[in-house]
């Protein structure tokens, strides 16, 4: 469990991460560099879950030996498939990071939202409904894995 007590805020407590992977944990199907490395520290302490369309059908083979489940979408559909495993989480428990249209419901239901603008930009619509922005992958689960970087960006 992560908590993180921001002030003029209720103490957040994060048990589950949900992370999509294009465009989010992978550029054009490869894992960014770091990637590997934080998702092993960040299991260590919460349950990590990357649910995706998987676009470039790289995902499993990409994921393969890290300590996350991994929870394949077909092509149609996937904002709502997205929306039904966050539902399958403690809801207020559940960090998302994410950068699609196929990300905004999850986004929008989670106790902790977090859009990745990076290579493959990030949707309007994920963008409008997250708390947080980061500019790479490895930025927004460092903000999970150093939790007092998020008191400055969402205190009141």
């Amino acid at each position: 469990m992560i908590e993180i007590a921001i002030p003029g805020r209720p103490t957040l407590r994060i048990a589950s991460a949900l992370i999509d992977f294009n465009g989010t944990l992978a550029v054009d199907g490869q894992l960014v560099v770091g990637v590997a490395e934080r998702l092993r520290d960040l299991a260590a302490r919460i349950e990590v879950q990357v649910v995706t369309g998987d676009t470039t059908g790289t995902a499993s083979q990409a994921l393969r030996g890290l300590p996350v489940g991994v929870q394949l979408l077909p092509a149609e559909g996937q904002q709502a498939g997205k929306g039904r495993a966050i539902d399958a989480m403690h809801v207020s428990e559940t960090a998302v990071i994410g950068n699609g249209c196929n990300d905004s419901a999850a986004l929008e239901k989670a106790a902790l939202s977090i859009v990745v603008v990076g290579t493959e930009g990030c949707a309007i619509d994920a963008l409008m409904r997250a708390h947080v922005a980061c500019g790479s992958i490895c930025d927004a689960l460092d903000l999970l894995l150093i939790p007092r970087r998020l008191v400055a960006t969402l205190r009141r």
